[in-house]
Order: structure tokens, then sequence, then C-alpha cells
């Protein structure tokens, strides 16, 4: 029963996650499709390009509390299992939000739900993964490095905590799989990244060819 109870959470989990507040708001903003801009993903990186740092940072809080939610949900209101009802759940969130129910399968990368959904999963590994995932993006202004810096601080992290006992292995089984799914989304990244030629994400400057493709 509890097997089919955490299938259940990770199916509504993925639900949530494929609300795409980004497309959302730069289409209420903006009347244009998100997905037609720079890289084409829903996440606050693209909403910025496309209609600027207020509705960029709107998103990416939207996109961490629908993982806070999702997650803070499914425990209150399932029995005991082993974690693995909201790790489910957590990691629905994640792909839901990376292959949108509503977008014809298209989203984002999953860092900003991935963090939310961590921090209400086991703090500490999601509040170090928050940490330097804003210095990476916010200073640095590489998101994809963000992204995938965040989605190892989480797999290590929990994993770290599962075998110190700190939490449940489902919430390793978790880190993991949603470090796989941000890797899967940032293949063009990767690969820029390896050419050198990633370009860099300004929050305090637009950037005037909001076309360009980045990460």
């Amino acid at each position: 029963m509890s097997i089919i109870l955490s299938v259940a959470c990770g199916i509504i989990g993925y639900v949530i996650g494929s609300i795409p507040f980004g497309w959302l708001i730069v289409k209420l903003t903006k009347g244009i499709d998100v997905r037609e801009v720079g890289s084409g993903r829903t996440g606050g990186t693209n909403v910025f390009r496309a209609a600027g740092p207020a509705a960029g940072i709107a998103t990416a809080v939207l996109d961490v509390l629908k993982g806070v939610v999702a997650v803070v949900v499914v425990r209150q209101l399932t029995p005991d299992t082993a974690g693995w009802a909201e790790a489910l759940a957590g990691f629905g969130v994640v792909l839901g939000h990376n292959a949108s129910l509503f977008l014809g399968f298209r989203g984002g990368a999953g860092g900003a739900t991935a963090v939310g959904t961590s921090i209400a999963l086991w703090p500490w590994s999601g509040l170090p993964a928050l940490a330097v995932g804003a210095f990476f993006l916010f200073v640095v202004g590489y998101a994809s490095v963000a992204s995938i810096l965040a989605g190892s601080i989480v797999a290590f992290g929990s994993s770290i905590g599962a075998l110190l006992g700190a939490c449940p292995a489902s919430y390793a089984a978790y880190g993991w799989g949603v470090l796989t799914l941000i890797m899967i989304a940032l293949r063009p990244n990767i690969q820029r990244l390896r050419q050198g030629t990633e370009r860099r994400v300004s929050w305090f400057k637009r950037t005037p060819d909001a076309s360009a493709t980045q990460s």
C-alpha cells in the first residue's frame, strides 16, 4: 500500500511541477511565448531575458515554492513511507517542471524547483544548494553552473546524511534522480561549457539581444 501511495504522490508532484509559471508570466506581461526566446526554457533565467528582472525573479520564487508546497503537503497528508512519498513527490515536481504536461513536455532545467524541494525535504542539503546556486547565478553569472552545482550538493549532501542516519535513504535517491534530470536538461549548456562558449547572464544589465541562445 505504501508503494502505491508513494507512486501516486510522485504523479501528483508531476502535475504540480508542470504548472508553467514562467510561461504564464511572460504570456501575461509580454504576450509572447517564452519558449520562442533565448534557450526556449521556462525557468527564471530565460524569463528574465524575455520580460526583465522582476518577471525572472518572480518565476524563480514561484518555481521554488511549488517544490516546497508539494513536499510539505505530501508529508502532512501521508502516513510514514520511509520518506518515499515526499521524495517521489519532489522528484515528480522537478520532472514536471522540466517536461511540463501543459507545454508539450517542454519546460525548464529544474535548478530552482530542485532547490525548493530539497529545502523542504532536508534543509541541510537544500540550504547550502540555495546559497551556492544563488552565488553562481547572481554573482558569477552562469545559470547552468548554478543548477549543476546546486543539484550536486543536494545529491552528495543527502547521501552523506543518509549514511549518517540523519535523513532517509529515499532522500539520497531523490537527490541523485534530480541531479540526473538537471544534467539531461542542460546537455547543450554542458557542451558549451566544455567549448568555453557558454554565455554569462547579467542580472543588472539587460542583454540587448533577447533571442540569443544561452543557458
